[in-house]
């Protein structure tokens, strides 16, 4: 084994480890986890062989160098933060919450308070455990700069169920994004792959040779001519699922500072009033806007709606009617 100033090291595979899986090969080691903590590392792009991304179950090769290049966590302590919530509905098993963009949904390194974690564990002091000690009732999550509803658990029994619900595609969850361009068709589906990106490693793409199955369905709801408005719905969750399609189609969402060069974009519209208008967006320009599922206990039909938050709506306002609704 090699190691690197970066912290990464390097394993090269003997010819009698030759057949064996990456995953039982790095459990065996004894100081790489579980097999389950092995197996997210290897897809998180982590845990690589010969440069190359691999499945857990791929078989070594006599010769074959593994590259490792995990950070070990930073150790911390959870503290409960007074922060703001918007909270749209809350009994003895969940708590569903209007999340403001730009807030982090649990701590990891470089935010490690002003998380909604730190916000739940001030405003209630039985959130359900299973999430792991740094994500107390987490069951899904948004990005730090896409706001609207979430739905958490404060039981271990209503984790569960909200688990087995997003596992099975039961949870409908239904976007609202601003986005450059004007599409031809009223709807549309998006049925690519995504995985982690060929390159930047912090970025994913449909362009990944072992990507997922994804698929994202769009409707307009209203055009501005250069920006049209769309209702999105996720039928996978992959990671910046919505961002990466519509950016694959042609249709980057506004203020995506990631994907699309919208920066770039905002400053080739020639009408000076609309190039400033779209400059006020300054994060991606994505609202979970509805969530329908099961009550996890009781089984009750739930349904949350939230209205487009002021940075969007005042965009759409400024881009004003440049058609007619959808």
């Amino acid at each position: 084994m090699t190691s690197g100033d970066d912290g990464a090291f390097t394993l090269k595979v003997l010819p009698a480890q030759s057949g064996e899986r990456l995953d039982v090969f790095l459990s065996q080691k004894g100081s790489f986890g579980t097999r389950s903590q092995i197996k997210r590392a290897i897809e998180g792009g982590q845990i690589r062989v010969g440069g190359m991304d691999v499945k857990p179950k791929y078989r070594l090769k006599s010769g074959d160098l593994i590259l490792v290049t995990r950070e070990e966590p930073a150790e911390y302590d959870l503290v409960p933060e007074e922060l703001p919530l918007d909270i749209y509905h809350e009994d003895a098993h969940i708590l569903v919450v209007n999340k403001a963009a730009g807030m982090v949904v649990h701590p990891a390194a470089g935010n490690r308070s002003g998380t909604l974690v730190n916000a739940l564990l001030f405003h209630c002091t039985d959130l359900s455990g299973i999430g792991g000690v740094k994500r107390p009732g987490i069951v899904h999550r948004l990005d730090k700069n896409t706001s609207g509803l979430m739905v958490i658990a404060k039981s271990d029994e209503a984790h569960v169920g909200l688990s087995k619900q997003f596992k099975e595609h039961l949870v409908t969850k239904i976007y609202r994004v601003l986005v450059h361009g004007d599409p031809k068709e009223p709807e549309g589906v998006i049925d690519l792959p995504i995985g982690r990106h060929p390159v930047d490693r912090k970025k994913m793409s449909t362009g990944s040779r072992r990507g997922k199955e994804s698929l994202t369905r769009w409707r307009v709801e209203k055009r501005y001519g250069i920006a049209t408005l769309l209702a999105v719905r996720i039928e996978t969750g992959r990671t910046h699922q919505i961002r990466v399609h519509l950016n694959a189609i042609g249709y980057p969402v506004v203020g995506d500072a990631v994907y699309g060069n919208s920066k770039k974009r905002v400053e080739t519209v020639q009408d000076n009033a609309l190039r400033m208008a779209l400059r006020k967006m300054r994060r991606q320009a994505l609202h979970s806007s509805e969530l329908r599922f099961r009550h996890p206990v009781t089984r009750t039909p739930m349904h949350f709606s939230s209205e487009l938050p002021d940075d969007i709506e005042q965009v759409c306002a400024a881009l004003g009617d440049r058609e007619s609704d959808a």
